[in-house]
């Protein structure tokens, strides 16, 4: 019955957070066309009928792109740094739809704990 549960939970959270990440990427592009407008150059317009693949292109460019890791660090540390403070930051925007059975005051604990847990991505970041 648990797994059960957290599976929902799980489906919920991904129903939510990659539709918003899609609609980040494609704001994005929005703003680059808008600037290029403004200075009077061509935006992204390359990759897709007008440009609308551009999102998916720079994702994919930043999915292969080297990782350069510095000779005298601890690389496991180096690596989760910033997958502590992306991961708390995300499970932020989970509680806003999905979750109106949690009372004002439980949500708003949830909240701040998991504000409070990016500030330890930025202590570990400081500390490679």
């Amino acid at each position: 019955m648990e797994i059960k549960v957290i599976l929902i939970f799980l489906g919920q959270m991904l129903g939510f957070l990659l539709p918003l990440l899609i609609a980040v990427a494609f704001l994005t592009l929005v703003e680059r066309k808008v600037l290029a407008s403004v200075q009077r150059r061509v935006g992204p317009n390359i990759v897709g009928f007008l440009g609308l693949l551009q999102p998916i292109a720079d994702a994919a460019k930043l999915l292969i792109k080297e990782t350069i890791l510095p000779l005298p660090i601890n690389r496991i540390l180096f690596i989760t740094a910033p997958l502590i403070f992306l991961v708390s930051s995300t499970l932020n925007w989970v509680i806003i739809p999905y979750l109106p059975e949690f009372e004002v005051e439980l949500g708003f604990f949830y909240l701040f704990g998991f504000s409070a847990l990016g500030v330890y991505g930025i202590i570990i970041a400081r500390l490679v």
